[in-house]
């Protein structure tokens, strides 16, 4: 039984545990927020690849008891005219549907069900250094404790610690930075915002607007959820993105979204909860994952931009597939390599899909035989296999 050390208690790391516990791995996670950080973030959509993952390690009813399924969306234009509606989800089982939630509720509920399934999680622990030798890992935190063991996941986030502490030192190899890509994303939320005409429950409605792209949907409690991300040659600095006060949002966001007659621009003019903002921002394809005895897994190896809104969706795929490839390789090297193999293509196409969306590239996306499936999509044969627990990934190998 390999010793695990996770790095990170949100979404990408506690999902590991849960998988990896599953497989037979003794884990521990360690978490710098001092709680469950359940007020951390904004919401996000998790799709139906996402949830076939949860269902994978039994997360299930954990998750679908918060937030709500979303069934379809439609498209309106800048006149705001319908020009898509479509089904989400897959049809004939309710635990793929899509479902809408907060970040933090999510990732709440993850460690909840993690603690409930006797995992431990210790929070207030900073990383400060990794220790990597022939024999373990050693993880070193700003209070002086360590913790040892065969493999370190580094599941924490778009700034990763372990990204950075592992990094190499030679100039020719310079650290990986995360990159803004194009787009400055706007989060919010509001109970005060004007009724639709027709019916917009459990549906999801994506505004191109002319000079920004909006989204909303509506809880059946009547609270509407928005996003508006806007072309910016700039990111906002750190001092921008920490003011969360709506009024100085809204009188940016309003008369930009008030150009087309679509209802965006009331959403936001009644929102007077706090408005979270964020840069998009990509880790670049190609970016190293592994170093010794070291992986990353989520956005500390893979993120994207959230035009695709897949990150919760892939960190849940990685959780499920590293499992089976601890589970069923025969040491660790080839776990590692293995999992490599299966999760790079799929995840820098999201990447670059996502940023492509971001940037305004218009790129063809055709599907050939063996070509690697668009994000999201979790009806290809082979991710299916990927996500199903039962089946071995060695004989694939």
């Amino acid at each position: 039984m390999a010793r695990v050390l996770i790095i990170g208690g949100g979404i990408a790391g506690t999902a590991a545990a849960l998988a990896l516990s599953k497989a037979g791995q003794e884990v521990a996670v360690f978490e710098a927020h001092p709680d469950t950080a359940e007020d951390i973030g904004a919401f996000l959509t998790l799709a139906s690849n996402g949830l076939r993952a949860l269902a994978q390690i039994d997360a299930t009813d954990a998750v679908t008891s918060i937030g709500f399924p979303l069934t379809s969306m439609r498209v309106v234009d800048a006149t705001g005219a319908e020009v898509v509606r479509a089904p989400l989800g897959e049809v004939g089982d309710p635990r793929l549907q899509y479902r809408c939630l907060r970040r933090g509720e999510l990732n709440a509920a993850l460690q909840a069900e993690a603690v409930r399934r006797g995992i431990r999680i210790v929070h207030g622990a900073r990383l400060v250094a990794v220790e990597d030798g022939p024999d373990g890992v050693t993880a070193h935190f700003a209070d002086g404790g360590t913790a040892t063991g065969e493999l370190l996941l580094g599941a924490d986030g778009l700034n990763s610690t372990v990204r950075r502490v592992t990094a190499p030192t030679e100039p020719a190899e310079p650290a990986v930075q995360p990159c803004y890509a194009g787009q400055r994303v706007f989060y919010g939320y509001t109970a005060a915002a004007p009724k639709a005409d027709g019916d917009e429950s459990a549906c999801i409605t994506m505004t191109r607007g002319s000079g920004a792209a909006f989204g909303h949907m509506t809880s059946p409690g009547g609270e509407t959820y928005w996003f508006v991300r806007v072309d910016a040659d700039t990111p906002l600095a750190a001092e921008e993105l920490a003011d969360a006060t709506p009024a100085p949002w809204r009188e940016l966001l309003v008369p930009l979204l008030r150009k087309d007659p679509t209802g965006a621009a009331d959403i936001v003019a009644a929102t007077t909860e706090p408005v979270l903002v964020t840069n998009a921002t990509e880790i670049p394809n190609g970016t190293p994952w592994r170093r010794g005895r070291t992986l990353l897994v989520g956005d500390a190896a893979h993120a994207a931009s959230p035009a695709t809104g897949q990150g919760a969706s892939m960190a849940l795929e990685d959780a499920v597939i590293l499992a089976k490839c601890l589970r069923d390789a025969p040491d660790l090297d080839s776990a590692l390599a293995r999992y490599e193999e299966l999760r790079r293509p799929r995840v820098e196409h999201n990447t670059t899909v996502s940023g492509n969306i971001s940037r305004g590239v218009q790129v063809p996306q055709p599907r050939t035989p063996g070509a690697t499936p668009p994000a999201g999509r979790s009806d290809d044969a082979e991710l299916v296999h990927q996500l199903t627990w039962s089946s071995s990934l060695r004989e694939r190998t």
